[in-house]
């Protein structure tokens, strides 16, 4: 495995921030720019995730010792590539992602077409090809951690040679999650006097990951008794967000996950606390408050877009959600 922690340039410590990918701490300081987003270009460029076209993202950025860490959130919808091998290990956390078309390939692994991304992690080892694209249904958010080898597998108590991790496509993990939102907090702070914390949240990550691929117990969603275990609870939320605007029987629902529709809506309402068909229009409800918010389409658009074929039908069910009209709603941003 790739892991000569000698190629990791990262400042120790600095923080940087910008919306200039270009700009980024990659190999020295004083490196000069190549003015173009090519990985190849400049000494140890590939230390970081590659975005095509570099101008959709906008970038900030924080590094301590042994890892560095960057905010990803898109400047506008257009099809995005992530392309990305090292000698680290690169972790993705989507904070909220979601996407009409795409793909996503870790080398060792099936490629993905999964759509609702938010809550997924993504780990990447060393040396492992990653690359995705997406077609953004909405701007997104996302953190990508580069974690030296070196500095895991010492923690981890065990040499370099004796150490391969796993790779992962979208899984969920409550602690990965939980100290991620931490460091994103500290990045967006960017305040020097952080930068211990910064650290010490490092070391709490890495040792999450590798209780991850020892294949400890991890928090997972709460199992409530005679409710939907917590794989068909993803299963099921995933099919509704990717169907959003489509018309989605309970048989369907069913199937998915192997119960007969009668014990699938009693074993729904117990873990989501709504019947099906409820929460399929709350989905819908969700997505064009945010499109609403937007000001980009017409409330006869937002309907369609979210499945109601009249602005009527949008506008009552708006309404029994959220006391306002779908007009209104957009006034109270204005």
């Amino acid at each position: 495995m790739l892991a000569n922690s000698a190629l990791l340039k990262w400042p120790q410590p600095y923080v940087w921030f910008s919306t200039d990918p270009f700009a980024r701490p990659v190999g020295d300081r004083n490196e000069s720019r190549s003015g173009s987003n090519d990985p190849t270009q400049g000494r140890n460029a590939a230390t970081f995730v590659d975005v095509t076209p570099f101008d959709a993202v906008k970038r900030r950025t924080m590094s301590g010792h042994g890892m560095a860490a960057e905010t990803i959130v898109t400047a506008r919808q257009c099809k995005t590539e992530y392309r990305f091998r090292a000698p680290m290990h690169l972790l993705a956390v989507f904070e909220e992602a979601s996407r009409d078309e795409g793909e996503s390939f870790v080398e060792g692994l099936p490629r993905s077409s999964l759509r609702a991304l938010t809550r997924k992690i993504t780990f990447v080892p060393a040396g492992h090809e990653y690359h995705e694209w997406h077609q953004p249904r909405a701007l997104s958010r996302m953190i990508f951690f580069y974690l030296d080898p070196a500095k895991v597998d010492a923690i981890a108590g065990i040499g370099l040679a004796n150490r391969s991790f796993t790779p992962r496509l979208f899984f969920e993990n409550e602690a990965l999650w939980d100290s991620a939102l931490k460091l994103k907090r500290l990045i967006e702070g960017a305040a020097f006097e952080d930068q211990l914390y910064f650290d010490a949240m490092g070391l709490v990550l890495m040792h999450e990951l590798i209780r991850l691929d020892r294949g400890a117990p991890v928090k997972d969603k709460t199992y409530i008794r005679g409710g939907l275990a917590p794989h068909q609870q993803r299963a099921v939320s995933s099919y509704v967000e990717e169907h959003l605007r489509e018309p989605i029987s309970i048989a369907t629902l069913a199937d998915l996950v192997d119960l007969s529709p009668f014990h699938f809506c009693r074993a729904f309402k117990k873990s989501f606390g709504v019947p099906p068909h409820r929460y399929h229009t709350g989905r819908r409800i969700e997505r064009a408050k945010a499109m609403l918010a937007k000001q980009a389409l017409s409330v006869t658009e937002i309907g369609l877009a979210v499945g109601f074929s009249e602005t009527s039908s949008l506008s009552a069910a708006f309404r029994k959600a959220t006391g306002l009209t779908p007009r209104g709603y957009r006034m109270s941003f204005a």
